[in-house]
């Protein structure tokens, strides 16, 4: 009779939604991979629980899977679902920046969220050209990003330099060895700002910027978040930031050591998206994650200092909401200067060309910039000192025009015969122009 009585139990308990489990003490279980520092994983986890509770669910368990960059999020979704097409054991993508949504939703590896209407019409369809959100509801801006330039106030004035103002400042011979960039191949938010400068200036002009740019950066760290550390400390002077990480280093520092500034008509204010991946465990608490973030109580999390009535406890998180109404009467209660629906247009950013051309690029820059940086900083040294124009054209190019860099893109570089071939021709041809600089 016990064992009938037993064995009707766990039957039932078999039978029961998620949401039910609670009674028993099994905790739901979600998994999330993101590039996200620690103090978002840590308030979005202690916030989302409480909510959930609140909200009639259970006790939620939450994993966090940490690859490094928004890049490499990437390369690891995508070798995931190669081996796995039916899924890969994770819920949710969260942060990263819009071009890498945009391609795993072109490859169908994202699953709908479907949201209801009275959350979803709140998000403007886009900012400035710029979608944010996609209308098959397969990812959503959960916050936004500002790309721009960090610098060291107290450094620049004892060096006495120029405040940089935009992108081409930073390929200045004054700035020689002294630039901050994360590696593009690693970090998402960087390699949106190498996009951002060639479409801001052009492919030839954004070339003739990052490769001197390139030559002036002391190391190429993976994580982009190094950066704004080696400001801090007064390693470099300047550097390519994202905004979440410069306005968090202005208010550890205080405001009078560092300052942050969006190029005006060169930069763009992008999503930074989150999506429930094809074939996730639990489709049902991802939907409701997402659900939170896109709640006024998710995104206060991004915009208010810690300790603020509603915001985060511990860290500050120093992100701009993705919701407009959220910038009424905030002032006092955020570090963040910025309400980007109000801010002026810069410039058009071509999300789709973005994203086709991700993985090029970013061989094409450690071809030309980093994996070749020994030869490339004292090659331009010595053109910044002769200032001879054209051996500077001969010299700071790229290998390819931006034609055949969008042929390239397509099948050709799912080739890795193709793809290494060509790097290696980048790389040899790229040595031999820095070392016939006499």
């Amino acid at each position: 009779m016990i064992k009938k009585i037993v064995a009707i139990v766990c039957f039932a308990a078999c039978c029961l939604p998620a949401t039910s489990l609670k009674a028993l003490g099994a905790p739901q279980k979600l998994s999330i991979i993101s590039p996200h520092w620690e103090g978002i994983r840590t308030e979005f986890t202690r916030a989302f629980k409480a909510w959930h509770k609140k909200n009639g669910g259970g006790d939620v368990e939450i994993t966090w899977l940490d690859q490094g960059g928004g890049s490499d999020d990437l390369k690891y979704i995508h070798a995931g679902f190669s081996r796995n097409p039916a899924g890969i054991g994770v819920d949710l993508f969260f942060g990263g920046g819009i071009d890498p949504y945009m391609e795993l939703a072109s490859a169908e590896l994202l699953a709908p969220a479907k949201l209801p209407a009275t959350i979803r019409n709140k998000i403007p369809k886009e900012l400035n050209g710029v979608p944010l959100f996609d209308p098959s509801d397969k990812w959503y801006g959960a916050s936004l990003a500002g790309f721009g330039i960090l610098y060291n106030k107290k450094l620049l004035k004892m060096y006495r330099m120029e405040t940089p103002k935009t992108w081409s400042d930073l390929a200045a011979p004054e700035f020689f060895d002294l630039i901050g960039s994360g590696d593009p191949r690693h970090s998402g938010s960087v390699h949106i700002m190498y996009e951002i400068i060639l479409q801001a200036y052009g492919w030839k002009r954004g070339w003739e910027i990052i490769l001197p740019m390139g030559a002036n950066v002391r190391t190429f760290p993976k994580s982009s978040s190094q950066t704004s550390k080696d400001l801090a400390v007064g390693e470099v002077a300047a550097g390519l930031s994202i905004d979440t990480y410069a306005f968090s280093a202005i208010e550890e520092t205080g405001g009078n050591r560092l300052g942050f500034i969006l190029p005006e008509k060169a930069t763009v204010i992008t999503p930074d998206p989150i999506a429930m991946l094809k074939g996730a465990p639990n489709p049902a608490l991802a939907r409701e994650f997402i659900r939170f973030v896109l709640s006024p109580e998710g995104q206060r999390l991004w915009l208010y200092k810690k300790g603020e009535p509603g915001g985060p406890k511990e860290f500050s998180l120093n992100k701009m909401s993705v919701l407009p109404e959220m910038y009424k009467n905030y002032g006092k209660k955020s570090n963040v200067p910025v309400n980007p629906f109000t801010r002026k247009k810069g410039f058009s950013y071509d999300s789709n060309k973005g994203t086709v051309r991700w993985n090029i690029l970013n061989d094409l820059i450690g071809a030309l910039v980093i994996d070749t940086h020994e030869d490339l900083a004292p090659a331009w040294k010595k053109l910044s000192k002769s200032k001879n124009k054209k051996k500077f054209a001969s010299v700071m190019r790229p290998p390819v025009s931006e034609a055949e860099v969008m042929k390239l893109a397509g099948s050709a570089w799912n080739d890795q015969v193709t793809r290494n071939k060509m790097v290696n021709e980048w790389i040899a041809d790229a040595r031999s122009r820095y070392r016939s600089v006499k």
